[in-house]
């Protein structure tokens, strides 16, 4: 990829970034490259390994080029630069590395728009501790202080310990769900850990909740019980207005398809952006790019529609076809169509 390309590529997914939060970081543009998921950051901010180049699709010297090209669109835009702490979800709360070598600070820049309030800079600006992370493993372990196993581990030193050895085994599980009662358990617990686990089929890690002194989570549950019915109302309230973001965002996004596939029946485009911006769906209506109407993104989500709708895609899987060659088949078909969709 020629020095152009990428530049131009790193202002894409920068512009996504900056559109959807007002800020931009370097993980928002290696991320939107899809040089790394979500789960490689997600490994690297638990300290298990020693830098995040480690785990990208790229070289430590592309890494370097993209954070200058970062940094160039970001000055032309404007962007005021803020140096942040990235700070491992382990005991010594180690400062995290991007890449082996010197020149850490390029990376840790935050990108914020002129247009943030001064309360949101505040946010983004203050130090943050991140919370301890115990990781429940998929696959067998082994402690390394004392060899033995249990359902949760802890890094340190960039070894596994369990709960015994990293002295948290007086702490009690508290399973995700209720979002106030695990809030104030943490307000309460001198000590915690967030609890996750890795997603094979979605390829994340998932919090599956928290680990917390038994007293604090006793408390918590006196204070949730003292207010129930007040949270009661208040989550009846936000149900409401999320739905009429919802139905909001997804006629925004029929109008753009309309705009950019003229030809699409409305009912059609209509029927497209309730698909695929469903909340909680995961779909592409729901990712960053879409919300923030981009281009590639809309067009994504009328690519799934007409695979499913207008080609034997769905008979090929059931017939044992595999994914890609399925695709591969049926790829002048969606062609053809969009073409159809986007004549005046």
């Amino acid at each position: 990829m020629s020095k152009q390309n990428l530049a131009r590529r790193v202002a894409e997914a920068a512009e996504i970034a900056l559109t959807t939060r007002k800020y931009v970081t370097f993980i928002d543009v290696v991320t939107g490259l899809r040089w790394l998921h979500s789960r490689h950051v997600d490994t690297w901010r638990q300290g298990r390994v020693a830098t995040l180049a480690e785990l990208a699709a790229v070289d430590e010297d592309r890494l370097l080029t993209t954070a200058a090209l970062l940094r160039d669109w970001a000055l032309a835009k404007g962007l005021k630069p803020v140096e942040t702490p990235y700070v491992a979800g382990t005991r010594d709360r180690r400062e995290l590395r991007f890449t082996s070598g010197p020149g850490q600070e390029a990376f840790r820049v935050h990108w914020l728009s002129p247009d943030l309030s001064e309360t949101r800079v505040r946010k983004l600006t203050e130090p943050k501790v991140p919370d301890l992370v115990a990781v429940a493993p998929l696959n067998d372990w082994t402690c390394a202080t004392c060899g033995d196993t249990g359902p949760y581990l802890i890094m340190e030193d960039d070894q596994p310990h369990c709960l015994t050895c990293a002295d948290m085994d007086h702490l009690v599980f508290l399973p995700a769900g209720n979002a106030a009662l695990s809030r104030r358990a943490k307000q309460e617990s001198g000590l915690s850990a967030v609890v996750v686990q890795f997603n094979r089929r979605r390829k994340v890690y998932q919090r599956l909740g928290l680990l917390v002194e038994d007293a604090a989570l006793a408390a918590a549950e006196e204070r949730c019980l003292a207010d129930e019915e007040v949270r009661l109302r208040r989550r009846d309230r936000d149900r409401v207005r999320r739905a009429e973001q919802d139905v909001e965002f997804q006629a925004r996004m029929a109008a753009e398809i309309a705009r950019l596939f003229p030809s699409c029946p409305d009912k059609r485009a209509q029927e497209i952006a309730e698909h695929a911006g469903q909340r909680g769906s995961g779909r592409v209506g729901r990712s960053a790019a879409a919300r923030a109407l981009d281009e590639n993104a809309i067009t994504l989500a009328v690519i799934a529609s007409i695979r499913h709708l207008d080609t034997e895609y769905d008979s090929l899987l059931m017939s044992g076809v595999p994914r890609m060659a399925a695709r591969d088949m049926i790829r002048d078909r969606i062609e053809g169509k969009l073409e159809e969709f986007r004549r005046p």
